[in-house]
Formats: C-alpha cells, structure tokens, sequence
C-alpha cells in the first residue's frame, strides 16, 4: 500500500472491549480495544501515504452462530431488533471506498443504538 501511494484498511472489532464490557468477556475485550488502538496507530503512521485505517464495531449481530440469549439481546436495541452481517457489510464497503478519504483512525459503531442507552430492558 504504500508503494502504490493508496489503501484502505478496515479491522471489525466489537463495541464489547473499546465501549462496553460484558461478565466473563474480559480477554475478547481486551483483544478486541487491543485492535482499535493498532488500528489508531496504523492510521498514524501511514496517513501521508494515502492510507486510512478504520475498524467497525458491531453490537449484536444476528449470524449462524448467535446464541439465543444474543438474539434477544438485540432486540432491546433502539433499533428493536439485532443487525445483519449484510449491515456490517455496507460500512465496510463505504469504509473501503474512495468516499471514506478522510476518515481514518476511527471506531464506527454498528449497534441499532444500543450503546448510546442507559436502559437495556422493555420500561
């Protein structure tokens, strides 16, 4: 990339470790704010080369291997419900793009909201 004078790199962390926290996820936690701060660093240093390096940080994604009790925690999202791979994939897709030129070192939270609540339960 920076022979060429151009990319973009884009990491999925999570928003469990950079923003919140979860019992008994202490060291996906720590891996994954471990990954926004290389992705921090990374930024930095290859900036004047036309290089942006962002990560995405998911809430609860509905996938193959969610568990139930992840399924019915997305729906106490703003959002009412858990987010699809394919919601994920459209940041990524922007984050990649030419568009994103002056976006970088950046956390993006996809997370129907959930993150921005203090409640997390039906009131």
């Amino acid at each position: 990339m920076i022979e060429r004078g151009y990319g973009r790199i884009v990491n999925v962390s999570s928003v469990t470790g950079p923003l919140v926290s979860i019992p008994g996820s202490g060291v996906y936690g720590a891996a994954k704010a471990g990954l926004v701060g290389m992705t921090k660093s990374i930024a930095i240093e290859t900036g004047a080369h036309n290089i942006t390096a962002n990560c995405i940080g998911p809430g609860w994604i509905k996938t193959g291997s969610s568990s139930e009790s992840e399924v019915i925690a997305g729906r106490y999202t703003p959002i009412g419900r858990p987010g699809t791979p394919s919601e994920v994939g459209h940041v990524a897709v922007f984050l990649a793009s030419e568009e994103a030129s002056y976006v970088t070192g950046q956390l993006l939270v996809v997370d129907g909201g959930n993150t921005i609540q203090e409640y997390k339960v039906e009131l």
